[in-house]
């Protein structure tokens, strides 16, 4: 049976790459093929091969299933600004239509479990008035919810779920990623995310020393997905 979700976050910066990741490995584990993708990025850097994202290239360690570099991140930028400013500037349409190609490639391979990655929060601007998370409305995927848990976390991870759900779309399942351990009320600020979000919780990933993708699947549970 395949699996494949999208990977949205309640922010920019709260661990959709550090989570995707993990989760990739945990269904290694499971032994499960993978495949994961990033199909917009700004902030690569220039290499010899062109420009790389570090987050791609993340997903694509993790990934079973190797495709070239730019199936996996066919829209790069080198600025680390607003995805659809960064295209801006390079005079790229970064519209929904040229970005859902690609992916639907990405999601026609044969792994049992494929990962598309967001950037950024839900409603990340593409070309004109289109959105990222127009993308996984036309891809029509569930959605796997990257809390990133500091103060203001509830809010941003409500309203998320709530614009997700007004999509049409499914939350599968969602991640407390504690980037901020030092928030004050951690469990209680928890057990509202719990109460709040008509989801499960498929883990509590604490601040890691070392971030890499077998600690972080150490805190993570896919059957819980629903």
């Amino acid at each position: 049976m395949k699996h494949a979700y999208f990977i949205a976050g309640t922010d920019t910066e709260v661990g959709k790459t550090t989570i995707s990741a993990g989760l990739l490995q945990a269904a290694r584990r499971n032994g499960w093929s993978t495949l994961g993708a990033k199909p917009v990025a700004s902030g690569c850097d220039l290499t010899s091969g062109g420009l790389r994202n570090s987050d791609a290239l993340a997903l694509m360690a993790e990934s079973t299933l190797q495709l070239p570099y730019s199936a996996i991140n066919p829209f790069a930028f080198e600025p680390a600004i607003a995805p659809h400013i960064a295209a801006q500037e390079a005079e790229v349409a970064l519209t929904v239509q040229a970005v859902l190609p690609s992916m639907r490639k990405v999601l026609a391979q044969p792994a049992d479990f494929t990962l598309i990655e967001g950037a950024g929060g839900w409603r990340v601007p593409l070309a004109g008035q289109d959105n990222l998370s127009d993308l996984a409305i036309a891809l029509g995927l569930p959605v796997i919810l990257v809390v990133g848990v500091r103060l203001g976390c509830i809010n941003h991870a409500v309203l998320t779920a709530e614009a997700i759900a007004r999509d049409g779309l499914a939350l599968a399942g969602w991640v407390a990623n504690i980037i901020d351990p030092r928030t004050s009320r951690l469990e209680a600020n928890l057990a509202t995310l719990a109460e709040r979000l008509p989801a499960p919780c498929i883990g509590q990933v604490p601040r890691l020393p070392q971030a890499d993708a077998a600690a972080v699947a150490d805190h993570l549970d896919l059957s819980r997905l629903a």
